[in-house]
């Protein structure tokens, strides 16, 4: 058996040729869980191709049904053969399954019944379009303005100074947003040796350790009244509410790179947002075209840096303080990230210069935006979680990290992409330093 996919207008199509049996069902279900990305909620199966059809068949076929209602979406069967409906016609499937002469027409009659915006969306939301990305604007709370706590030094992780005083405890399931350097350990003692890039989403952490094995570590406390320790030399916490959502979405097939997504949130505050004073914070659920990554190797401790006393950032140390990968397997995949933006652009004297170099270093392997913007984002990848942009972030996020398929965390590279994302955005109105 053999199978081609095409997408149309969003709808997934899968033309089948050849028997399906019992072992080109499993082929069908293999086929299926490679092909189906995040964001699909429709999918058609075209039998055209397809003479005979068993028992297994009509199992994958209740599988796949099955997935695309946890979705939301609709599965389809076209072009379905005499002797096939036969099948499906003994077995009592008629009804269970919708048949369309062809795939073209179950395309058609999902598009025309997909559900419209809600009125309220159509009376709040502004829509912008521009060379193929159209975005979504909701404004969100304004219960308090948005402040960045930082707790450490960065000239700790730039210079590689830290020893143990400069390491804390900190109750991450207390934390709704934050990255920085951290790890899980025994004690200090141990943490101190394997500390890498970290990220925190509603009291999960995730973070890379420096063992030297590129495998990220994952801990969902459920019970947030007793949390094992978890040790940091150096984190950016978001203290407050988004003050906007963002929709965004590209028909682009190679996406939008990320440094693209914070061109498009700067230049849309500049003209709209009267307590936007260049800097952000950002939260993104997202579903990938490609992943560029970066991450430290070695724990930045005293006594391990470099001799000259340069930065490991610098050119002559930083491929080997700094690992990056730029080819991904994750195309498809959902993204969960929090990350904060600085527009370099912007007259940025509403903060303090020492308060602003806490936040940010220049990444060398940063070659898409370094003179326009600094960018920090960390990403945690997740496998079949449906999208859907019109459910509530936060509680997606929260869901995500606590009942997704966990695949990877890493340090993202202004030129990840994404095809579509759900964002929220906090126009930054206060740095508060805890050295």
């Amino acid at each position: 058996m053999e199978a081609r996919s095409e997408r149309k207008e969003g709808v997934l199509i899968f033309f089948i040729t050849g028997r399906l049996d019992a072992f080109g069902a499993q082929q069908l279900d293999a086929w299926a869980r490679e092909a189906l990305n995040d964001d699909d909620r429709d999918l058609v199966l075209d039998l055209a191709g397809s003479p005979y059809l068993s028992s297994g068949g009509i199992r994958s076929f209740n599988s796949l049904k099955r997935e695309m209602k946890r979705r939301s979406g609709r599965f389809v069967l076209s072009g379905v053969g005499e002797y096939p409906k036969k099948v499906l016609e003994m077995a009592g499937f008629t009804t269970v399954f919708e048949l369309f002469p062809t795939a073209d027409e179950a395309v058609s009659d999902i598009t025309k019944n997909r559900k419209n915006p809600s009125l309220f969306n159509e009376i709040f939301y502004k829509k912008i379009v521009d060379q193929g990305v159209s975005l979504t604007i909701e404004p969100g709370w304004m219960t308090s303005p948005p402040v960045l706590r930082v707790m450490g030094d960065l000239e700790n992780v730039l210079f590689s100074r830290f020893t143990e005083k400069d390491v804390r405890e900190k109750k991450f399931s207390e934390v709704t947003y934050s990255l920085g350097l951290g790890a899980l350990g025994a004690d200090k003692a141990d943490a101190m040796q394997l500390l890498g890039e970290m990220i925190t989403l509603h009291g999960s952490m995730v973070w890379l350790p420096t063992d030297g094995n590129n495998t990220p570590d994952f801990l969902t406390p459920l019970d947030t009244g007793g949390d094992v320790p978890v040790y940091t030399g150096y984190n950016i916490t978001l203290d407050g509410p988004f003050n906007e959502y963002f929709t965004l979405e590209t028909t682009d097939a190679r996406g939008i790179s990320i440094a693209d997504i914070y061109r498009i949130i700067f230049s849309s505050a500049r003209d709209r947002v009267r307590t936007y004073h260049g800097i952000v914070a950002v939260a993104i659920w997202g579903v990938l075209v490609g992943l560029a990554s970066s991450g430290i190797k070695k724990s930045p401790l005293a006594g391990s840096a470099p001799k000259d006393g340069a930065s490991i950032m610098s050119p002559a140390h930083v491929h080997e303080w700094m690992a990056s990968e730029t080819v991904s397997p994750y195309k498809g995949d959902t993204i969960v990230g929090f990350g904060v933006g600085i527009d370099l652009t912007c007259d940025l004297s509403f903060f303090r210069k020492e308060d602003l170099s806490s936040l940010y270093y220049a990444n060398p392997l940063n070659k898409e935006a370094a003179r326009q913007m600094y960018l920090h984002n960390h990403g945690v990848v997740f496998r079949n979680v449906p999208y859907n942009p019109s459910l509530d972030l936060n509680t997606q996020v929260k869901k995500i990290v606590s009942e997704g398929q966990f695949v990877d965390m890493r340090h993202l590279l202004d030129s990840t992409r994404l095809k579509k994302a759900r964002i929220g955005i906090s126009y930054i109105q206060e740095i508060a330093r805890e050295i």
